[in-house]
């Protein structure tokens, strides 16, 4: 908006990005909403509300997981953009992220505007029918829908299938940088370290042997 870059040093490029080594695009072009006006406000308010809700609900306490399904919508995005010539993906991915959380909360009724009153999983394409009433494409939508759904599957429903199991798998070092580590019931901290001073067994013996 100050005009300090330009969207075409943002844009989804594979021909500067692997010949010029421009890397920030493929993460640039998640992060341009548009000029400010109705369609930005728009994809702000549901990428903050869906994100939080998500957040804080099924992946509460799993930060790692949530950081995974970002990466994992994110690299497919970019593969779909590779052979449709998308150029900028932030609306694809918030539909994605509005996709998951409708999918895992069927039962939540929905009031859009005070015109239309649905269930939550049909929140997707209602929200396709309105970008489309706006003049835009409805092809990144698809593409949020697409990749948000191939993530409710592998993680939500084929595991659960006679035969199915768990295809993705957060990796480790996900964890270990997003996720606290659990505390060990039997580790005996130093008597210094305890907020008493005092030794477990000391403890122990004051609690059988009260004066």
């Amino acid at each position: 908006q100050l005009e300090f870059i330009t969207p075409f040093q943002l844009y989804f490029n594979p021909d500067l990005i692997f010949r010029k080594f421009q890397i920030w695009r493929l993460i640039t072009n998640f992060l341009f909403f548009g000029p400010l006006g109705f369609s930005f406000f728009f994809n702000m308010i549901f990428l903050y509300r869906y994100c939080r809700m998500l957040e804080e609900g099924s992946f509460r306490g799993r930060t790692a997981d949530f950081v995974f399904m970002f990466l994992f919508g994110g690299f497919l995005m970019t593969l779909f953009g590779l052979f449709a010539s998308l150029f900028f993906l932030g609306q694809a991915f918030t539909i994605m992220l509005v996709y998951v959380w409708s999918r895992r909360n069927p039962y939540i009724r929905m009031n859009f505007f005070g015109l239309l009153n649905f269930q939550a999983p049909f929140l997707p394409w209602v929200l396709m029918g309105f970008s489309l009433l706006l003049g835009n494409s409805i092809i990144i939508d698809l593409l949020g829908i697409a990749v948000g759904h191939i993530y409710y599957f592998l993680e939500d429903v084929f595991p659960n299938q006679p035969g199915g199991k768990k295809l993705l798998l957060t990796p480790s070092f996900l964890k270990m940088v997003f996720d606290t580590p659990e505390e060990d019931p039997n580790y005996n901290p130093l008597p210094e370290d305890r907020p008493d001073h005092q030794p477990r067994d000391q403890d122990q013996n004051e609690q059988q042997h009260p004066q």
